[in-house]
């Protein structure tokens, strides 16, 4: 396996604070906070644009496309039409209009998610169904119809012992329109993994209708990576998506180094792709997240550029780094590889558009 460690070059130095997702959201309030991060941001927009265009992917080419974010009600929807979750209300906004009325100038960092996807030069993305909503997925299909030639929508598997998450699965893929589906193995029943007969239905069933399934290995790769196997063993048609690099941060000990290993060695299924998306969660260092090039590095050289793709997994990204910073991001790791201008094109938006061909055509 050729790894490109040895040609990495360095990158901007940024000694700055990282911006923690609940302390940014929950502490606004503080005195002097909002000036801070409002002077954090510019400095980390300034030193990332100055690197960014040197790898920036051909956007006349190629539609640079986010492969995971999330939208859910603003409190006034769901009073109105789209409720929660009960003990699922977010902690911040994530409707797509999200801080289009907030006063607080130093909250005004995207006053919409298509003005923030409009400034950073990205042309569409997949929705994922968000946990704030659980299986009620009609504040995400109302966007979808609202915006069809921007987004594409993934849902989220329910697997409910009664089997109705199949029925479910396939009217929201054959009525609504959805492309992909989630599995949280958090929301099996207790006690029961997704390889389980409903797990391998909704899996199975997922192939046939041609949507790729996503994992969502929040706990960490080690404690699914089974199930992963042997989903893919047995149905090999059914496309895969590893969200946010199955949550592997770069390895400090042996048994991490195992791990990460163990998440290159899934190449070996080839309908296996990894989402290089929410680069704040899995990475040890402040924007602009340098240490995770050597991981982009090797998964590139395991799985090919043409299996890994970009995604923000906005809104949670806006207070850690800004949106369009988390998307040049990718394009000063791409740098410091390097990957070639070709590469990156299918990182930042070919690899998802093949996968869902037929979408942002005419966005």
């Amino acid at each position: 396996m050729a790894v490109r460690l040895n040609s990495l070059k360095p990158l901007i130095s940024i000694s700055l604070p990282t911006c923690h997702l609940n302390s940014a959201y929950h502490g606004r309030r503080a005195a002097g906070v909002g000036l801070s991060f409002i002077l954090i941001k510019a400095q980390l927009r300034a030193s990332a644009a100055q690197m960014a265009t040197v790898a920036e992917p051909n956007k006349k080419s190629t539609k640079i496309i986010d492969s995971h974010l999330h939208v859910w009600a603003s409190p006034q929807q769901a009073a109105d039409k789209y409720p929660y979750f009960p003990g699922q209300e977010p902690t911040l906004p994530g409707d797509v209009n999200f801080l289009l009325e907030v006063p607080h100038a130093w909250l005004r960092i995207c006053s919409s998610l298509l003005k923030c996807m409009e400034e950073a030069g990205v042309d569409g993305a997949l929705i994922v169904q968000p946990i704030n909503h659980k299986f009620d997925h009609s504040l995400v299909t109302s966007v979808l119809k609202k915006y069809p030639s921007k987004f594409v929508g993934c849902c989220l598997a329910n697997p409910a012992e009664d089997g109705s998450g199949v029925q479910q699965l396939e009217h929201l893929v054959l009525k609504d329109g959805y492309r992909a589906v989630r599995f949280n193995p958090y929301l099996w029943p207790s006690g029961q993994q997704m390889t389980n007969e409903i797990g391998k239905a909704l899996f199975s069933k997922a192939g046939e209708l041609g949507v790729p399934v996503g994992f969502m290995c929040m706990k960490g790769l080690k404690l699914h990576l089974s199930e992963i196997e042997d989903l893919c063993s047995e149905f090999p048609s059914t496309i895969v998506l590893l969200d946010h690099l199955a949550f592997c941060k770069p390895p400090i000990n042996d048994f991490e180094t195992a791990v990460f290993s163990e998440l290159l060695k899934l190449s070996r299924f080839p309908q296996v792709h990894i989402k290089f998306s929410a680069l704040f969660r899995v990475s040890r260092t402040p924007y602009p997240y340098e240490d995770l090039s050597q991981l982009l590095s090797q998964i590139v050289s395991s799985y090919g550029a043409n299996r890994v793709m970009w995604g923000s997994d906005f809104p949670y990204v806006v207070p850690e780094c800004g949106y369009k910073e988390a998307k040049e991001a990718v394009s000063l790791l791409a740098h410091r590889v390097p990957l070639s201008s070709s590469e990156l094109e299918w990182i930042m938006g070919k690899t998802v558009s093949e996968l869902f061909q037929g979408q942002w055509l005419s966005s």
